[in-house]
């Protein structure tokens, strides 16, 4: 049976196969460790960091959905020092990429993150979260201002060598604008998409079922949205693209390959199979060789029009 390659490179960024876990739904990999081999992963985008610890929202905090759930976790984390001293010597025994997604409520607290990470043995890139509210500008999210967007990434880009990835938020009127905005800023890599901004209301009790009103929606119920905003991104930026979304198995995470995403990050879909990034793996493996693709590379963006014809 003839070899297939799955290694990719995304730009500056070397990861052994395309299959990374999203930031926030898998903690810092220790918490999957017993269930699933982590070596066979392309990399971890560990919890998201900020510069001092954070004990997040209050409860409720979780919500599921049809087809999905909401979050409202807050950012609810060990903070960099932490993070350092505690979570990362668990990561360094293992030869997947560790992606540090770091999130901050002003330019400066970002740069500090990025220039504390920055050279530190066992990270491999940094992550921007940058749907956090600006407190500079009066509480606008950083991802949802193209002007915004540029300045902090550009920040960040003078303070670490590390590969630099901005994941982007879907909550914008047209996300080509601010992923150009990161690309200008210095981005290496985009990922998306981030949550949608939801709530749910219980009916019977006439209140809200999250404690803070609104969280963010992700699952399976998201991924049209998300499949259409990598695509779209795909065609306006010349940077690689880490697609996220709705992935629940391999066949979705093949169709965002073909939209234009060279790796992709299972997020919600560890929840409720914790083996999820393993089967999409094997999965994606399994197709290439069926349609006769040597390296995975090869259907990046190739998706194509539909033949017209019947409907039915």
């Amino acid at each position: 049976m003839s070899e297939v390659k799955l290694s990719v490179k995304l730009g500056p960024l070397r990861l052994q196969n395309p299959v990374l876990v999203a930031s926030g739904t898998f903690g810092y990999g220790s918490e999957y460790a017993d269930l699933i081999d982590l070596n066979r992963l392309g990399g971890i985008m560990v919890k998201g960091t900020t510069l001092h610890p954070r004990a997040g929202n209050p409860m409720p905090r979780m919500v599921e959905t049809a087809a999905g759930c909401l979050n409202s976790i807050g950012l609810q984390n060990v903070g960099v020092e932490a993070f350092i001293r505690e979570k990362l010597p668990f990561l360094r025994q293992y030869r997947c990429a560790v992606i540090v997604n770091i999130a901050g409520d002003s330019y400066e607290e970002f740069e500090q993150l990025a220039e504390r990470l920055d050279g530190v043995e066992g990270v491999h890139a940094l992550e921007m979260n940058i749907s956090c509210p600006n407190q500079e500008k009066g509480g606008i999210h950083f991802g949802v201002d193209p002007e915004a967007t540029r300045e902090v990434v550009s920040r960040v880009r003078k303070r670490t060598r590390l590969p630099l990835i901005v994941k982007l938020s879907p909550n914008v009127t047209d996300i080509t604008m601010t992923a150009q905005a990161a690309v200008d800023g210095g981005a290496d890599i985009l990922s998306l998409v981030n949550t949608f901004v939801g709530t749910a209301i219980d009916a019977k009790t006439r209140r809200f079922k999250l404690a803070n009103i609104t969280g963010g929606l992700s699952g399976p119920a998201i991924k049209p949205l998300a499949l259409y905003m990598v695509w779209r991104v795909a065609r306006a930026v010349k940077v690689p693209i880490i697609g996220m979304g709705g992935i629940m198995n391999a066949t979705d995470a093949v169709e965002f390959l073909l939209a234009g995403a060279s790796a992709v990050a299972v997020g919600t879909a560890n929840y409720v199979n914790p083996h999820a990034s393993m089967e999409i793996l094997e999965g994606i493996e399994q197709y290439l060789r069926e349609q006769g693709e040597k390296d995975v590379k090869h259907i990046v963006g190739t998706v194509k029009r539909c033949k017209p014809g019947n409907e039915f």
